[in-house]
């Protein structure tokens, strides 16, 4: 089942900023997108409306082509997990998982046989007489995965449900959701301020600043091919450099890259440097031109090295290296080291190249 946002407004004081202003995507069927913002960006407001907890301002929400902007919430077929888990703690796993069905009016027999059959869909076989506070933080969220499927929703909605476990435990639990999504094949709209949960769980990602929708696309396309500054900077990591166009070239500080065509001497320009697109050499046979930085930090982090260069022209960039490289390079802080950069993303003006 598709889900279609068309224009939604929302507001939360009559004369206030819109907590959502004019959002609008699709989200394809059976696929994952995410809503990925910073805090306050309305990516949780947004999904409340989606859900019926929220009534918006203006626009439309749609699932296929059966307009819901104003259907209540229990009749509109979706599934809702929430970040704090939202359990009954003087309810043992098998009621919490029961507690939709109960209110339905199920069977006894199907409301049994329904709750064994999520218990092993959320590995959980084993743990229904247990209660949550007996559960670890990764149990408990599963339970109110398999709460929410309980009725089989067309529709599964996520707000932040790993955000308050360690970081181990959230990425053992966004392995354990790929499997689950396989098994279902649930539209899914997930929203999450974690760039790296976004990247590797979405089919789609819808980019939100500050109430609007900035971007839609594939992980690749919103990485790779930021539309804003703001895209470029929040997803992923990036050094932002800022300069002028002069001539055939773009001046950063020390350094210099192509410039944009058709960007016009003297034009502003903002550079969006990933810290694996910095590439450093000792051999100084090629020097000429070249930036020259100095290492200030070093620091390991298993496969991979952070430095921090300061350059000439005092800016400061993080440069990410494999543990090969620079162990290769034997590198060590105040070293001076010569500098090249690709695939920087330009933003001139407000368009981006």
């Amino acid at each position: 089942m598709n889900v279609s946002v068309k224009g939604i407004t929302k507001y939360f004081t009559a004369k206030g900023t819109p907590a959502v202003f004019d959002a609008s995507f699709t989200a394809t069927s059976g696929g994952i997108t995410t809503l990925l913002g910073p805090s306050g960006s309305g990516k949780t407001t947004l999904l409340r409306v989606i859900a019926g907890l929220e009534v918006a301002d203006q626009g439309q929400v749609l699932f296929d082509d059966r307009d819901v902007t104003r259907v209540p919430v229990r009749s509109r077929g979706i599934g809702f997990v929430f970040q704090a888990f939202a359990l009954f703690n003087h309810m043992t796993v098998r009621r919490n998982v029961a507690y939709a069905l109960e209110v339905r009016g199920v069977s006894e027999e199907a409301k049994r046989a329904r709750i064994d059959e999520l218990l092993a869909l959320v590995q959980l076989e084993g743990y229904g007489d247990r209660y949550p506070l007996q559960l670890s933080g990764g149990q408990r969220q599963r339970v109110g995965f398999a709460r929410a499927l309980a009725c089989r929703p067309q529709i599964l909605l996520l707000d932040e449900p790993f955000g308050a476990l360690d970081t181990r435990v959230r990425v053992e639990l966004r392995e354990w959701l790929t499997q689950l999504h396989a098994t279902t094949r649930l539209t899914t709209l997930l929203v999450t301020h974690d760039q790296d949960e976004a990247l590797e769980l979405s089919e789609r990602i819808v980019v939100m600043d500050r109430g609007r929708v900035v971007q839609v696309g594939t992980p690749g396309e919103v990485y790779d091919r930021p539309t804003t500054p703001f895209v470029a900077s929040f997803v992923g990591t990036g050094n932002v450099l800022r300069g002028r166009v002069d001539g055939t070239r773009a001046t950063l500080g020390s350094l210099s890259v192509p410039a944009p065509s058709g960007a016009r001497h003297g034009a502003e320009v903002q550079a969006i440097i990933r810290p694996h697109n910095v590439r450093l050499e000792r051999n100084d046979a090629t020097a000429a031109g070249r930036s020259v930085g100095t290492i200030t930090r070093l620091v390991g982090l298993g496969a991979h090295v952070k430095l921090q260069l300061s350059l000439h022209s005092n800016e400061c960039v993080t440069v990410e290296l494999s543990r090969r490289e620079a162990d290769s390079m034997t590198l060590a802080v105040g070293d001076k080291v010569f500098v090249d950069i690709e695939e920087p993303k330009l933003f001139v003006s407000d368009y981006v190249i």
